[in-house]
C-alpha cells in the first residue's frame, strides 16, 4: 500500500428502524466476512444474494435481534450462549445496523464503527457488481489529512479533511483545482473519506485518466452562530452560519495552506442530501466563487410540487436561465432509483423548473439504490470526471 494513503479511523452511526421481527432460514449461498469488519473478525458476514449474518456471544440474554434495513430479525441461541441469525437480502452498498439485546440497541463489537445518524455505530458493506470503482487498487494514492482550524465566526475549534492527489507530491510547484464536498444530515466531515470512499474513487479515476487531479475539501456542515455566553438561560444552538464559515474562513485557509488554483474556474462544490441543499444555496449565492455544482439526493431546497415561483425560489436565482448557464459550467443532479418520498417528486419538479427556464443540467440515476452511500459514491464517480475540463 502506498505510504501516502491516510487511513482515517473514524466512526459512523446507526439508523434505528423498527419493524416486525422475523426469523429467516439459513440460505445455502456461501457467506464470507464483510469488508467492513473489525480486523480478524469472522462476523458479520454477507453473501452474493445480499443476506447479512451476524453472531454474538450473550449467554445471559433472553432475546437478541438484528436491526437492519428497517426490519428486525430474531437470532437463535446455541448451547454455548452464542446468538446467530441472518436478514433477508439487503440492497447492495453500505448499510448502518445494530443489535438489540433484551431491548437495548448496541453496536456490533465485530463491526468497524462509523459516524452517521448522529452517533457512532456499526456499518456493513453489501457487495455491489460495480464495487471496483471504489476499491483499494494498486494505483498511486493520495493523502487524506486532518486540518484543524479556529473559527472566529463560530468561536469554536473545527476541522476539515483534505484529499490531496498523488500528483500533488511529485512536484513542488504544480497547483490544483478544488472540490468542496459536503456530507448529509446527522453526519460529519469524516463521512466522505470513510463511508463515501471519496479518496479511493478519485485515486482510481485519476489513475485511469478519467478525472483531473484535484483536492477535495470535506468540512463539517454544522456551523452555528455563538450564543450569548453571559446569559443565564439554558444553552441554545445559534443560527446556522455554515455558508459564511465556508466562504470567509475555509476557502481562504485552503488557498493559503495548499497549492490551489484559487479562482472560480478551478473551484467546484457538491454535497449529498442536506449537503446538496447547502451547497446549492452557496453556489447560487456565490457564482463568483464556483463554476461547477453537484447535488446528490437533494431535498428541502428543491420544490415539492410543480408550482414553482422562480422569482422567489432561492431569491430568484433561477429566473434568468441564460445567466445560470453562463455562470455554471456544470449543473449536476443525481438520485437513486429507490429513493423514498419525497426525493423523486421534489427532484423531478426541480428538474422540470430547470427545463422550463432553459437551464442546462446533467441528471444521473443510480440503479437499485436508495438514500444511501452507494448512490452518493456513484454520483461522485459520475460527477468528478466532468470537473475542470
Amino acid at each position: 500500500m502506498n505510504h501516502r494513503i491516510a487511513i482515517i479511523a473514524v466512526s459512523a452511526a446507526l439508523l434505528c428502524h423498527y419493524g416486525k421481527a422475523q426469523t429467516v432460514p439459513v440460505t445455502p449461498t456461501a457467506f464470507r466476512p464483510a469488508e467492513s469488519n473489525q480486523p480478524g473478525k469472522l462476523y458479520p458476514q454477507v453473501n452474493t444474494t445480499g443476506h447479512v449474518r451476524v453472531s454474538i456471544a450473550a449467554p445471559l440474554a433472553n432475546k437478541v435481534q438484528l436491526d437492519i434495513g428497517g426490519k428486525k430479525y430474531d437470532l437463535a441461541k446455541d448451547e454455548k450462549g452464542v446468538w446467530t441469525g441472518e436478514s433477508l437480502p439487503q440492497d447492495e452498498g453500505f448499510h448502518y445496523y445494530q443489535l438489540i439485546i433484551d431491548g437495548a440497541a448496541i453496536p456490533d463489537p465485530a463491526s468497524r464503527y462509523f459516524y452517521g445518524a448522529g452517533r457512532l455505530g456499526s456499518g456493513i458493506e453489501i457487495p455491489a457488481p460495480d464495487e471496483a470503482f471504489y476499491a483499494l487498487e494498486d494505483v498511486p494514492h493520495g493523502l487524506v489529512s486532518e486540518n484543524i482550524y479556529y473559527s472566529s465566526l463560530t468561536q469554536t475549534w473545527r476541522r476539515c479533511f483534505v484529499y490531496t492527489p498523488a500528483a500533488y507530491y511529485t512536484s513542488n510547484t504544480s497547483r490544483f483545482p478544488v472540490l468542496y464536498l459536503q456530507h448529509g444530515s446527522f453526519e460529519d466531515e469524516t463521512g466522505w473519506a470513510t463511508q463515501g470512499k471519496a479518496n479511493l474513487i478519485l485515486d482510481n479515476l485519476i489513475a485511469q485518466q478519467k478525472a483531473k487531479p484535484m483536492l477535495i475539501v470535506m468540512d463539517n456542515g454544522y456551523a452555528f452562530k455563538p450564543t450569548d455566553s453571559t446569559s443565564t438561560a439554558p444553552a441554545r444552538q445559534g443560527a446556522s452560519i455554515f455558508e459564511d464559515v465556508l466562504i470567509k474562513e475555509v476557502i481562504p485557509m485552503i488557498d493559503s495552506r495548499f497549492r490551489t488554483l484559487a479562482n472560480k474556474e478551478n473551484r467546484a462544490i457538491a454535497g449529498l442530501s442536506m449537503g446538496a441543499n447547502q451547497t446549492m444555496r452557496i453556489a447560487m449565492n456565490h457564482t463568483d466563487k464556483f463554476a461547477y455544482y453537484g447535488g446528490f439526493s437533494g431535498t428541502s431546497n428543491y420544490p415539492d410540487s410543480n408550482a414553482i415561483d422562480v422569482n422567489q425560489f432561492l431569491g430568484g436565482k433561477f429566473k434568468d436561465g441564460a445567466a445560470v448557464n453562463k455562470q455554471l459550467k456544470v449543473f449536476w443532479l443525481g438520485l437513486g432509483t429507490r429513493e423514498p418520498v419525497p426525493f423523486p417528486a421534489s427532484v423531478g419538479a426541480f428538474r422540470a423548473m430547470l427545463d422550463k427556464q432553459g437551464i442546462k443540467h446533467v441528471y444521473y440515476e443510480s440503479p437499485k439504490t436508495a438514500h444511501e452511500w452507494l448512490t452518493w459514491r456513484r454520483s461522485l464517480h459520475q460527477f468528478a470526471p466532468l470537473l475542470f475540463r
